[in-house]
């Protein structure tokens, strides 16, 4: 089963299938069908919430999704954390929904992350469900205490309240059953489109005129991508919507710290002119390499290995608007 979703992958971001084994192709007609089918049922489910055969939840507070069109990779997680951080700091007290994929590592990781912060993280496949028990236990304020025209108040910052004051939906693009407020789509710079195709043949979850719905769209590992290769994803994504807001993100490392203990702050010019492992499980592992390429001393050697689990350093997230 591991080999076969390899296999899929490389078709998904294979740009010349000629090169591709036989393997390869031989599945490739396979996965079109998979792919118009899907497209279909996508097309049938989207039109039934448009005449409103299906409802859609409306939260009493405001709504921010985080999502993207491909699977994996997209910095969906660390931008969803940014974004929690930054309201708890702020006096607002943010409820994450996540679906917990994975056995529910993400939630997990954010707990830890977010840990001292007034964010509460709501896990379950029922997101609605999850957040009226989040909402009956904790309360929600009133977003008129905070904002004043949809505008942030300058009293905001000091309403310190417990009680929930935004949710936020990790992974939520596709949720199509819950009302949200702000749209953020996250691409990765690296491998924006793959091939273009909805899945299983391309990574797709949807076709590139769903950006049409964004409200922001924000391209991750810029500082992995050229100048060139930027101004090609923006130009893709002004061409569905002219007017959406691009920016761009980067994850830098900032420190080491010692397993079991997130309290200590490693310097990382510790490692240089030596042997680093890299371990990791997430869905971009080649930006995860590069990224430490790119930081790391020219002469360290960096082996990787795919499908563990650890973590050995955090990140910081930092926006720059396009101009």
């Amino acid at each position: 089963m591991e080999k076969l979703r390899r296999v899929v992958k490389e078709i998904a971001y294979a740009q010349d299938y000629t090169k591709l084994s036989t393997l390869h192709q031989s599945l490739i007609p396979i996965l079109s069908l998979a792919s118009s089918l899907y497209k279909v049922v996508l097309s049938i489910r989207h039109y039934l919430y448009h005449l409103g055969f299906f409802s859609k939840h409306r939260f009493p507070v405001p709504v921010i999704s985080v999502g993207n069109l491909t699977w994996g990779g997209n910095g969906k997680t660390p931008m969803v954390e940014f974004i929690a951080s930054w309201l708890a700091d702020s006096g607002i007290s943010p409820l994450i929904l996540t679906r917990g994929y994975a056995g529910g590592d993400e939630a997990r990781m954010l707990t830890r992350h977010l840990r001292g912060k007034s964010v509460k993280i709501g896990v379950g496949a029922n997101r609605a469900a999850t957040a009226a028990c989040f909402l009956k236990r904790h309360g929600y304020l009133d977003p008129r205490d905070y904002l004043v025209e949809g505008n942030w108040h300058e009293q905001g910052s000091r309403i310190n309240s417990r009680k929930i004051g935004v949710v936020v939906l990790d992974d939520g693009m596709q949720h199509w059953s819950l009302q949200r407020d702000i749209e953020i789509v996250m691409v990765n710079g690296l491998t924006p489109w793959g091939n273009h195709q909805i899945l299983p043949r391309g990574p797709l979850r949807e076709p590139l005129k769903a950006l049409g719905r964004a409200d922001v769209v924000v391209v991750h590992h810029a500082n992995l991508v050229s100048e060139h290769n930027l101004r090609d994803i923006k130009l893709m994504v002004q061409e569905v919507k002219k007017s959406l807001p691009i920016f761009f993100t980067r994850m830098s490392p900032l420190h080491f710290f010692e397993v079991g203990n997130m309290n200590t702050r490693i310097p990382l010019d510790i490692i240089c002119n030596g042997v680093m492992l890299c371990v990791s499980a997430i869905g971009s592992a080649n930006a995860f390499v590069q990224g430490m390429e790119k930081v790391f001393c020219p002469l360290t050697l960096i082996l990787h290995i795919i499908c563990l689990i650890a973590l050995y350093g955090e990140s910081s997230h930092k926006l720059m608007e396009v101009q």
